[in-house]
């Protein structure tokens, strides 16, 4: 990958392979068009160490097994999990990460939590209605 136009600061997408769990490449998010590829022997290696970061804002798992979708899905730590696809929205599911990767979610019905506050009120009251 190299340099994408004349103007800005866009690059060509760019595949990373063997990559190992130690470089930054694979310990930070990186937002732009990358990849990297890294060998595993199981999927709990795989989630292991996908869950092995200060990070978790996006996950992407590819496969036609769905055990290992399922499996997948259920053990990674991450806000967003797509199967399948990528980088899909809609505007009704909440967006967010976990851990360093975001607090609160975008939209859906969770982003108003972003601006309500729930309080809890207890005051005795005359005349009840529970009596």
């Amino acid at each position: 990958g190299g340099r994408a136009g004349d103007v800005g600061f866009f690059v060509q997408p760019t595949v990373f392979t063997e990559v190992a769990d130690h470089m930054t490449i694979s310990r930070e998010e990186i937002f732009g068009p990358v990849q990297c590829i890294s060998k595993f022997e199981s999927l709990d290696e795989v989630i292991k160490r996908a869950n092995d970061t200060n990070y978790g804002l996006a996950a992407g798992v590819f496969s036609s097994n769905l055990d290992t979708v399922n499996t997948l899905t259920r053990g990674l730590r991450a806000g967003t999990v797509w199967v399948n696809c990528y980088n899909l929205y809609d505007s009704a599911v909440p967006f967010g990460g976990y851990k360093e990767s975001g607090i609160g979610r975008e939209k859906g019905e969770y982003a108003l939590s972003s601006y309500t506050r729930v309080k809890a009120v207890y005051q005795p009251l005359k005349n009840s209605a529970w009596r």
